[in-house]
């Protein structure tokens, strides 16, 4: 009985250490992007400035969500939410245009389900019902949003992320929800690189195709004969418009893919595929790791798992206002809130209520 106490007191410190192994894992994979990146250019030449940036963006973007989750645990997703709603709004570049026939409506999709996420947090971290309905309403609102500006894409999205969130109230092991979304991101990531390759029975084949579009699927299958051609380290960033003969006929064309796993293998070889996969993997294990509540980390898990599904068959983690938002929801949904009792959790009075006397418990601690 005695060693209990010190158990319950060396946790803390084991937690803070698995934290800070986590956030050094993050920078050292997004550092290997950047480095990477460059070192692709080096060799075949290109643009490394979009991969710098869009890392640039994910590292500021957490580091921030990181501190205003800190200081405005409700608050900060809340504005996330609004601000990310307006931009989906109000930015003609982010809608579809004469000028881009794949449009960047997938950015805007993006947008709309990380403001859902972000609502969705929020709720859940407040402590009211009357403002957790509220707050509620937000996400179902953007939802309607989103169908509202033609963005069927967002308005799915934004409702599973909602009945994500909702169903996060019955789960008591955040783990296997972390499970689940990772499997829903391979399994779309893998149907998308099944269709590039062809190799989808017909009867998925035919309808796939019809929604996504003809040009796009022929723009996947480009850049996976790239991606086998240089397996490697690909033909450099940014060069996918310049080397592919799909998009170099096209009458109109932005020279990317509109995949994200696919223009990384083409781009810059298995090794960039794989350093974007990881990174992924690392935002889901920093949820895991989190101090805040299963039902805060599992909403922005599937926002963020909506995303990946997004940008699997879109062009949205080009557009730097979409990599941001993720970053800032990855970052508050991590944080640790200053108000926090010390296992870094907010105290809910009916659990304390039926708490034994003298009894410590650590939601962190395995």
């Amino acid at each position: 009985m005695g060693s209990t106490g010190t158990a319950a007191s060396a946790c803390p410190e084991a937690a803070h250490e698995r934290r800070s192994a986590s956030d050094a894992t993050g920078g050292a994979l997004l550092g290997a992007c950047a480095a990477w990146a460059l070192i692709t250019a080096g060799v075949h030449g290109g643009s490394p400035e979009g991969v710098l940036l869009a890392v640039l963006a994910v590292a500021a973007g957490y580091a921030g969500g990181r501190i205003c989750g800190a200081l405005l645990p409700v608050a900060a997703p809340c504005a996330g939410a609004l601000t990310g709603l307006g931009l989906a709004v109000a930015a003609p570049r982010l809608t579809l245009t004469p000028s881009s026939p794949l449009g960047h409506t997938g950015a805007t999709a993006a947008l709309l389900i990380l403001s859902a996420g972000a609502a969705c947090c929020a709720a859940w971290a407040a402590r009211t019902p009357s403002l957790r309905l509220a707050l509620r309403l937000l996400a179902a609102g953007i939802a309607g949003a989103a169908a509202a500006l033609g963005s069927p894409v967002g308005c799915a999205g934004s409702v599973v992320v909602l009945l994500c969130s909702l169903a996060a109230a019955r789960l008591r092991n955040r783990a296997l929800g972390i499970v689940g979304l990772a499997a829903a991101s391979v399994l779309v990531t893998g149907v998308s690189l099944a269709l590039a390759d062809d190799s989808l029975p017909e009867g998925l084949t035919a309808p796939l195709e019809g929604s996504i579009g003809h040009h796009r699927v022929v723009l996947w299958q480009d850049a996976l004969n790239l991606a086998e051609r240089e397996p490697a380290m690909g033909v450099g960033p940014g060069r996918f418009g310049d080397v592919s003969p799909v998009a170099a006929d096209a009458l109109v064309t932005d020279g990317k893919p509109h995949s994200a796993p696919l223009q990384q293998a083409s781009e810059q070889g298995i090794v960039g595929a794989a350093l974007l996969a990881a990174v992924f993997c690392w935002l889901l294990y920093a949820l895991w790791r989190s101090p805040g509540s299963t039902q805060v980390v599992l909403s922005a898990g599937a926002a963020l798992t909506a995303l990946t599904a997004v940008a699997a068959v879109g062009n949205a983690l080009s557009v730097t206002t979409v990599t941001t938002g993720a970053g800032l929801l990855a970052g508050m949904a991590t944080a640790r809130p200053l108000h926090a009792g010390h296992e870094g959790e907010p105290t809910h009075p009916a659990r304390t209520r039926h708490r034994a006397p003298g009894r410590q418990v650590n939601p962190t601690c395995p």
